[in-house]
């Protein structure tokens, strides 16, 4: 039973990220790391399109890893729990030390 429910932790921890996966998800992300964004001012950051940026942040709600909140005629995005922000941070921490492996990698 025990191995079960470590097979159900391990594959909830591949979905969560496989929301950090998508490179169009992940540049939302760090869009929104510098602060509550609006879908109008996601694209300016990104350079996506609208269509693109709402799907993935309709995915990303979905998934919890931002909030949104109206205001009048806009809805202003914010990643949904500072550890998000942590996260993306560790990551660009791992990435200075380990960069030239994951480039040079060809298993994915």
């Amino acid at each position: 039973m025990l191995i079960a429910k470590q097979a159900q932790a391990v594959d909830l921890k591949a979905k969560l990220f496989r929301g950090f996966a998508d490179p169009s998800r992940l540049i939302i992300l760090e869009t929104l790391r510098d602060g509550v964004r609006t879908v109008t001012e996601i694209i300016e950051a990104t350079g996506l399109t609208q269509s693109n940026v709402s799907n993935h942040l309709a995915c990303l709600w979905d998934c919890g890893l931002v909030a949104r909140e109206q205001q009048g005629r806009y809805v202003r995005y914010q990643l949904s729990d500072e550890r998000v922000a942590a996260l993306l941070g560790l990551g660009d921490e791992l990435l200075a030390d380990v960069a030239k492996g994951v480039y040079e990698c060809t298993r994915y």
